[in-house]
Formats: structure tokens, C-alpha cells, sequence
């Protein structure tokens, strides 16, 4: 990674964004450079992120215990659960209760025909606080954990230098995947696209209240970085919400 780009990024958000938090970055690598968690069921990693987000890293591998799902949605599983078509559904009595986000088993089926999985990189995803990367991390994609006038300059910003209206995508998906399987797919991509994500209810009590994510492929990402000052950031306009946040 280009180490300026880490420099000229904090400098730029702490200026027209007022110190919000820092985002996070995720990549993935066969050696991690900071100690693995102890070994413990973390069933949901969203909650996993509050530390990594005030500066602990977090590592992960598919040799931890975590839900099936998260192991699909971050590359170390191909599979997911038996009957997984019930369980986002209607479930099955007296055998598993549905979580019904969808109105049918049927309807998840078709779902699953275009939802394609991935394998990971790299033995461990590790996730790190942005301004802890280092020369030798090769970013996928950086995550905002942002309330909606954070996002609001964050979505603008991603349009900015687009002529497509979909520069930014919400396609429907676990926590995980709004975060790592999406913006994965993306940055694979000619032309990446920012993910706005975390509307899974079940990982909502992993975040806090206000807040949602918006992911962006570590190319875009850049090119965000460098047309900050030319943007709509320089406004009165953008003045006006600056001086609302926190």
C-alpha cells in the first residue's frame, strides 16, 4: 500500500469530516502481523469489529468457530447450513425457526442462483483500524461505520467522478456480506462500485444505534481520496452539515 495515501486521507477527513471515526480496512494474507483471538465461539463477527474499530485488529480464519454464513460471506466456506432455504424463511416446525426475510424457501432458492460465493485469498482476514495499516497491508476495501450526514458526504462523494446513478449498491445480504462478500465482488471489478450496507437485522444489535456501513473497493477508494478537494466537501453547502456533526 502506498503509505501517502494513508497520510493524505486522515488529514482531509479530519477536515471536512470533524474527526468523525476512523474507518476500517480489510485485506487478506497467510502471515498476520498481529496475534490471533483466543480460540472461542464468535458466532456473529459483527459484534468482533468494536474492537478493532478503537484500535485492537482483529484476525480471522475459517479454522474459528463462527456461524456458517460468515464463513461463506468471508470466503472460508462454499457451503452454508442444511435446509439454509427454511431457516432465512418460513422455517420448519418443530425443527427451526425461520429468521423471514424472505416469504418462501422457494423464493431463497431462486435467491441463491445469483448470489455466487468466493474462496479467500489468504488464510486469514484481518481487519485493522485505518490509520494502523502499514506499507506491507494490501487494503481490499475500507469500511465507514457512518450516521446519515457522514454518509450523506460519503455517498456523494463516490458519485462524483461517475456518470452511473448506481455508483453506489445495497443488494440484499447478511451484515458480513455488505461488508466483505460485496465489496470482495467489486473490487474484482473494472469499475467498482461502493457497497451501502449493515440493514440485516440480526447484526443490527452488533452496531450502534444511527449507524450504517459503506464499504468501498480499496481503487475507488482511492480516487474518493484524491478528489476530495475539488469535491462539493469545499462548499458552503457541505459547510452547513459539517458543522452539525458531532
Amino acid at each position: 500500500m502506498d503509505i501517502n495515501i494513508r497520510q493524505q486521507f486522515s488529514e482531509k477527513w479530519a477536515r471536512y469530516f470533524k474527526n468523525a471515526d476512523l474507518p476500517l480496512a480489510f485485506f487478506y494474507t497467510d502471515q498476520p502481523d498481529v496475534p490471533l483471538p483466543k480460540e472461542e465461539d464468535l458466532h456473529c463477527i459483527i459484534g468482533q469489529l468494536s474492537g478493532a474499530r478503537v484500535g485492537q485488529p482483529l484476525v480471522l480464519s475459517g479454522e474459528m468457530k463462527f456461524c456458517s454464513g460468515g464463513k461463506r460471506y468471508l470466503g472460508f466456506s462454499q457451503s452454508l447450513r442444511p435446509r439454509f432455504e427454511y431457516f432465512l424463511s418460513c422455517g420448519i416446525p418443530g425443527e427451526m425457526e425461520g429468521e423471514r426475510y424472505k416469504k418462501s424457501p422457494e423464493l431463497v432458492i431462486e435467491q441463491l442462483r445469483h448470489q455466487a460465493s468466493f474462496k479467500a485469498p489468504g488464510k486469514y482476514l484481518v481487519f485493522k483500524r485505518f490509520g494502523q495499516l502499514s506499507e506491507a497491508d494490501e487494503p481490499i476495501a475500507v469500511i465507514f461505520f457512518a450516521t446519515p450526514d457522514i454518509l450523506s458526504g460519503l455517498f456523494t462523494l463516490a458519485g462524483f467522478d461517475e456518470s452511473d446513478l448506481n455508483a453506489v449498491i445495497t443488494p440484499f445480504g447478511s451484515g458480513c456480506a455488505s461488508i466483505i462478500q460485496y465489496p470482495y465482488f467489486e473490487y474484482q471489478s473494472a469499475n467498482p462500485r461502493a457497497v451501502l450496507g449493515m440493514f440485516d437485522v440480526s447484526a443490527r444489535p452488533g452496531v450502534p444505534a444511527g449507524e450504517l456501513t459503506f464499504t468501498v473497493p480499496w481503487p475507488k477508494f482511492v480516487r474518493m481520496v484524491e478528489n476530495i478537494d475539488e469535491s462539493f466537501l469545499i462548499t458552503e453547502s457541505w459547510k452547513r452539515v459539517r458543522n452539525r456533526l458531532p
